[in-house]
């Protein structure tokens, strides 16, 4: 059973391939190892959740956003630098692993968008 490549995590592309040590997106030139791929991997099914640096989360941490994001179904957004208090890690549909409240009211949001504080 050939091996197979996966995804890119940072456009969700299968048009990858390995080279050398890492696997490569040529959509859009993301490199990453291919040992953390399967690290990510497991850690993915133990519910292990990472901020955009790879920092580990926990419920009740305090993060900050790395970028603006716009909030479905409003016409407001969340500014770059908000600052999130008592985060709640859940298990949410399309890589919406961050429970929390803010000023708009409680949002699910991607743990990719956000760095511990």
């Amino acid at each position: 059973m050939p091996h197979t490549v996966p995804a890119c995590p940072q456009c969700g592309l299968e048009n990858t391939y390995p080279d050398a040590d890492n696997y490569v997106c040529p959509d859009c030139a993301h490199e990453w190892p291919q040992a953390a791929s399967a690290d990510s991997d497991e850690a993915a099914g133990d519910g292990v959740v990472r901020d955009a640096n790879g920092n580990l989360l926990q419920d009740g941490d305090a993060v900050i956003l790395v970028k603006d994001l716009k909030v479905k179904g409003s016409s407001t957004t969340l500014k770059k630098g908000t600052k999130i208090k008592s985060i709640r890690l859940v298990d949410g549909a399309d890589g919406h692993n961050v429970d929390c409240k803010t000023d708009l009211g409680s949002l699910l949001l991607k743990s990719e968008f956000l760095k511990k504080a």
